[in-house]
């Protein structure tokens, strides 16, 4: 029996996907781990494995198809022996689930079509997707005596439209007419241009950039914010870090591995900072996993440095330029950017004297780190020049309080100031 592949969920904020593109045509044969296509997610892109073998026989969603819900059919997989006569036996409507994706709740399977079967009702209630409804009462169609061919009994658009050809039952006539005269009347007014708008081009928004907007939303509606800054002087670690690259040509390290490191080891020194907030228990990280901002031409993301108190300056400095990569090239592993204690989002390189990040939810801080820059201090009572960086902790009140973020800062100027005791 042909097997569907389904849009796969690749990652837990994922509801909908774009497809890519295809790596197997129709007719190509198929193997258990061979690549069918590239999936966009709301993080990354990512490749779709076979579990099945068998040929192609058909693909029901085109490259570069946006707006895939999870749990969609995608495409059609033969099994030894059969041919592309048995995918229409099975199921008449290749688009119809385009127009009613399955709930992005639903687990993702890959499994074979199910058959067709009177749509469930309950009381008046009648599986159906919205189209489907809707079409049914232009139609005046009653839905209750439409068999559904969707997953487990839903009436879909085309058995809508196929039962409209072959003349199945109205609905009562009380119900159709009463809803469609109002309906012609309450008809929207097409939207008027406003004449003082500045000329603008519209770039659609990508799944990511729809989950970046939701997240950053609710981290800052839900999120009480509070925000502790301090400033390091950087010259004693400019100092080392040049030592250090004039030493070997294996690496090149810069000031975010130094930073990425002094916060491991801070949050190591104060690990009531790395925590979370939960309704019934905070939780309070035993292992210290560094989220770090990277920005694509999608939107941001976090990459995740594992056990950074355990590692390196050389080892951090490796680990962020392949994560980075592989970041901007949409080809981090759902394992390299979830999860993670605690977020750094570092905009020094682009001149930024200091900003306030917005929490990474459901971490409990993120440290914004702005530009290291000469300013006058004043040193054993004498004016003094010194390369001074203001970083700011935001901090989720719930979670960490002033007392505890403070201690943190405290403790990572010491190590960013003495960076020969990061080496120890």
């Amino acid at each position: 029996m042909p097997i569907e592949l389904l849009m796969p969920a690749l990652s837990p904020t994922m509801t909908e996907g774009t497809l890519a593109r295809w790596l197997k045509k129709e007719g190509d044969a198929v193997k258990s781990g061979d690549v069918l296509c590239e999936i966009e997610t709301d993080k990354a892109t990512m490749e779709f494995e076979a579990v099945d073998e068998g040929v192609l026989g058909k693909i029901l969603v085109p490259d570069g198809s946006a707006g895939v819900a999870v749990n969609t059919p995608i495409g059609v997989l033969l099994e030894e022996g059969e041919d592309a006569s048995a995918i229409s036996a099975t199921k008449p409507a290749a688009a119809a689930p385009a127009a009613a994706p399955v709930s992005a709740a639903a687990p993702v399977t890959v499994a074979a079509p199910v058959a067709a079967a009177p749509a469930m009702a309950s009381g008046d209630r009648v599986f159906a997707s919205p189209l489907a409804k809707r079409i049914a009462a232009n139609a005046g169609l009653d839905l209750k005596a439409v068999k559904g061919s969707g997953p487990y009994g839903r009436v879909v658009k085309a058995d809508v439209e196929q039962a409209i050809k072959g003349g199945v039952a109205a609905a009562p006539a009380v119900a159709a007419p009463a809803a469609a005269a109002p309906a012609a009347k309450a008809a929207p007014a097409p939207a008027v241009a406003n004449p003082f708008e500045p000329a603008f081009e519209e770039i659609p928004n990508s799944s990511m950039r729809k989950v970046i907007a939701r997240r950053l939303t609710e981290a800052k509606s839900t999120i009480p914010h509070f925000y502790l800054s301090i400033d390091c002087e950087l010259d004693a670690l400019l100092k080392v870090r040049s030592d250090l690259n004039g030493r070997s040509d294996a690496y090149k390290l810069s000031v975010n591995d130094f930073i990425i490191r002094a916060v491991a080891l801070a949050l190591k020194k104060v690990p009531a900072a790395n925590a979370s907030w939960g309704e019934d228990a905070i939780k309070r990280y035993t292992d210290v996993d560094v989220s770090v901002a990277v920005a694509t031409p999608n939107g941001l993301i976090t990459p995740i440095v594992r056990h950074a108190d355990h590692k390196g300056l050389a080892a951090i400095s490796g680990e962020m330029k392949e994560l980075a990569g592989k970041a901007r090239d949409g080809k981090l592993k759902p394992e390299e950017f979830q999860g993670g204690g605690f977020t750094i989002s570092n905009l020094g390189m682009y001149g930024i004297k200091d900003f306030a990040a917005i929490i990474n939810p459901p971490q409990g801080c993120i440290l914004a780190v702005g530009a290291g820059e000469q300013r006058p201090v004043v040193k054993a009572g004498a004016l003094a020049i010194a390369t001074v960086m203001t970083c700011t902790l935001s901090v989720d009140h719930r979670v960490v309080d002033g007392a505890v973020g403070a201690e943190f800062l405290a403790a990572f100027k010491k190590l960013v100031e003495d960076p020969l005791s990061m080496l120890l």
